[in-house]
């Protein structure tokens, strides 16, 4: 039975273009298929309505077309929001969330449940088959207590930050990713590991993706964020660096403030067995697919060498 055609919108204008642009992504298709490729979902892109149910598609889409896409997922405002609920006061250290035995518990409980749930459930309704787990399950992410230090600018004397169960990550065992990808369902990772000792840490996002990422060999990570990219001190944005070339923008301040840890993230990933990792901006309607299937792609693209 075939399907029945739909009346024509009249502008043969429009119909030219999307011709064209299905023609034009064939050969980024045919580079990318068969390959994973690891995104960061998080930000703008994830609390508006719009932008989720795009990314959703665009997920789907991935997989239709043979790309292996693996998506990792935040959830600050939620956990923000379910703490105030439960009445749990929120304690940061330097900008960093003290996390303590209650919090981790509504940390795994938001992470890993309604929101796990509520970005597989987008991509389900886009048409393709997801899967939400955390980094427990299958002991896929071991993680150990996130140790940060602090310099005493008067006594120049260092001392050690206790973030409670704040983890990061020390070793993703990608076989769990394997079997769903190869099962033709789509991971979803809420990023909470298990360390060696039994306890459930928080891991930041965009950690988690990256050493993801390096674990698959991901032929590229996508970091979804709210601004373009990596921007030179014009506010141009910067199409690609090396690794080397990152760390010396870092040094000599060009890059600075909230991009310092993604592109250190991204720095980690293609060290780490990645071949690309692009820090991209999830404000724009289908961000990933612009990245993916364009000459020019989306944002910063970053490289081992």
């Amino acid at each position: 039975m075939t399907e029945p055609r739909l009346p024509s919108s009249g502008d043969k204008h429009d119909a030219v273009h999307e011709a064209a642009v299905l023609a034009n992504a064939l050969p980024y298709l045919r580079r990318y298929a068969g390959d994973t490729i690891v995104v960061k979902y998080g930000g703008h892109a994830m609390g508006d309505v719009g932008l989720a149910k795009t990314f959703g598609r665009d997920i789907a889409l991935l997989k239709q077309v043979g790309i292996n896409p693996v998506v990792v997922h935040g959830g600050g405002p939620q956990i923000n929001q379910m703490l105030k609920r439960l009445d749990i006061p929120s304690h940061f250290i330097d900008g960093l969330r003290v996390t303590d035995a209650n919090v981790v518990d509504v940390i795994e409980m938001v992470l890993a449940g309604s929101v796990n749930k509520q970005v597989a459930e987008l991509i389900c309704e886009a048409g393709a088959l997801a899967v939400g787990i955390s980094g427990k399950d299958g002991k896929m992410i071991t993680a150990r207590k996130m140790r940060r230090t602090v310099r005493d600018m008067d006594s120049q004397i260092e001392r050690v930050l206790d973030l409670g169960f704040v983890g990061e990550p020390v070793k993703v065992d990608p076989r769990v990713i394997y079997a769903l990808s190869g099962s033709g369902l789509i991971p979803v990772i809420a990023p909470v590991g298990l360390g060696e000792d039994g306890e459930t840490y928080n891991i930041n996002a965009d950690t988690a993706a990256g050493a993801v990422a390096g674990a698959v060999h991901a032929t590229r990570l996508l970091m979804l964020t709210d601004v373009p990219g990596v921007l030179d001190r014009q506010g141009n944005l910067i199409p690609e660096l090396t690794a080397a070339q990152a760390r010396q923008a870092i040094e000599d301040g060009v890059i600075t403030g909230g991009m310092i840890p993604k592109v250190e993230t991204c720095i980690e990933a293609v060290q780490g067995g990645a071949r690309g990792a692009v820090i991209i901006d999830g404000r724009m309607p289908h961000a990933c697919l612009l990245e993916l299937f364009t000459a020019s792609g989306s944002g910063t693209l970053i490289r081992a060498e």
